[in-house]
């Protein structure tokens, strides 16, 4: 038998020894899939009749697969004679066999036909959703099996970064490679990395150094979010004891395909509006959301309301703003309707008050990633703007919006500097 030499980056050869979680994440012309491919195609020459199932969360087509670049490795490394490649799969030496699937087209039932593969490749694996990973983890289960998954970082939340980063399973390998660890890196693709740091430096970080996604292109807090970054003003900011802590709301629903319920906490402190922490949760009871004050230790803070906090509750029957009065809150009066229009009002108030924004890191990540992400919606045939689209990101962002809004700089306030008469307070 002969012996194949493949020359492998440095980066990736703690992936050579056996674990049965593999992963290698990070940005564009690292040679991520490359290794991947030619490890699957080293594997299946070495270890005959290996069934290995080569995944993509969508896959309407093969053109949308790995399939061309496996053809392509095992044609660059001469062993045309033992891999036999079919429309629709490859057959490998030893009545083996890598296949390609979407795992957008099964069911837990449909899942079972993967039973018995021993290595399962997701490609493109930061779209791999939650379901999916459940679904294809206890099916890849034939002895020495192997998942193996190769990504570019979108956002800390999506399946694969929290099951192979922030989890990360006894045994399991990842490693991150990004252009630098390519020693083969083509001088193009260089030249490509150089004109984005030039022209799109904010989304650089993401494309070519790994780095989770921090702003959609075009998002209208994009430069609100890189200003307070350069800045400084994301990092540990504390709350002022002496003066009150405002929460303001955004408001959802009960029931698993209602709105985000969500919640940030701020303070003004004279010119600095800190944003000290917040809240999302969907489908739940407003019992759940006032626990959350209650257990971070805001049953005390001033809670300001949208419009809708004068609808009623569809479990009781009763206002919101009433709910949360007789749990004990200071509850403003609510915001009053503005009318059409009233989104973007909320994202020009929130622009002007960017460079007065501190936000403390560790608790208000998620809301910033919302914020980064909250853009317009688009008619892409003719470039027209349609106003802010309503996504996962927009609940965020009007929670935050209706902050500036509602904000008084302190020479505005309607107590600032008022005269303080002791008679009528009680004083002789």
């Amino acid at each position: 038998m002969s012996t194949l030499k493949i020359p492998t980056a440095k980066v990736f050869e703690p992936l050579l020894a056996p674990a049965r979680y593999k992963g290698a994440f990070g940005g564009r012309g690292s040679g991520k899939s490359h290794f991947f491919g030619e490890l699957l195609v080293e594997t299946c020459q070495a270890e005959r009749g290996t069934l290995a199932v080569c995944i993509r969360e969508a896959q309407r087509t093969l053109a949308q697969s790995s399939k061309r670049l496996i053809e392509g490795k095992i044609a660059a490394l001469g062993l045309g004679q033992g891999f036999r490649p079919f429309s629709d799969r490859i057959a490998t030496p030893g009545d083996g066999l890598i296949i390609f699937r979407g795992m957008q087209d099964h069911t837990a039932e449909s899942i079972k036909s993967l039973e018995g593969f021993r290595i399962a490749w997701i490609d493109e694996a930061q779209t791999l959703s939650v379901r999916s990973l459940s679904l294809l983890r206890p099916t890849i289960r034939a002895p020495r099996s192997e998942l193996w998954a190769s990504w570019n970082p979108r956002r800390k939340s999506d399946a694969v970064d929290d099951f192979l980063r922030s989890r990360k399973p006894d045994g399991a390998v990842v490693v991150k490679a990004n252009w630098r660890d390519n020693p083969w890196l083509p001088a193009v693709l260089d030249e490509e990395r150089r004109l984005d740091l030039a022209l799109y430096p904010d989304r650089y970080e993401h494309i070519w150094e790994g780095d989770y996604v921090r702003a959609f292109e075009g998002a209208y807090f994009a430069d609100l979010l890189a200003q307070a970054r350069r800045e400084g003003r994301i990092g540990k900011v504390a709350a002022d004891p002496l003066l009150p802590l405002r929460a303001f709301i955004d408001i959802g629903g009960a029931g698993a395909s209602a709105d985000a319920f969500t919640i940030w906490i701020v303070q003004w402190v004279g010119n600095e509006v800190r944003v000290l922490d917040y809240y999302e949760a969907v489908g739940q009871v407003l019992a759940f959301h006032v626990n959350w004050l209650r257990a971070r230790g805001y049953q005390n803070a001033i809670l300001y309301l949208p419009h809708d906090g004068l609808a009623t509750n569809a479990v009781t029957g009763k206002r919101y703003a009433d709910h949360l009065r007789e749990a004990g809150f200071a509850v403003e009066p609510p915001v009053k309707n503005q009318g059409r229009g009233a989104a973007m009002m909320r994202v020009e108030a929130l622009r002007r008050l960017g460079p007065q924004l501190w936000f403390n890191a560790e608790t208000t990540e998620s809301g910033r990633e919302a914020l980064g992400f909250y853009h317009e919606r688009k008619d892409e045939t003719r470039n027209v703007g349609l106003g802010p689209e309503h996504d996962w990101s927009s609940h965020a962002a009007d929670a935050l919006g209706l902050m500036a809004v509602c904000y008084e700089a302190p020479g505005r306030a309607a107590s600032f500097n008022r005269p303080i008469r002791y008679r009528e307070a009680g004083w002789r």
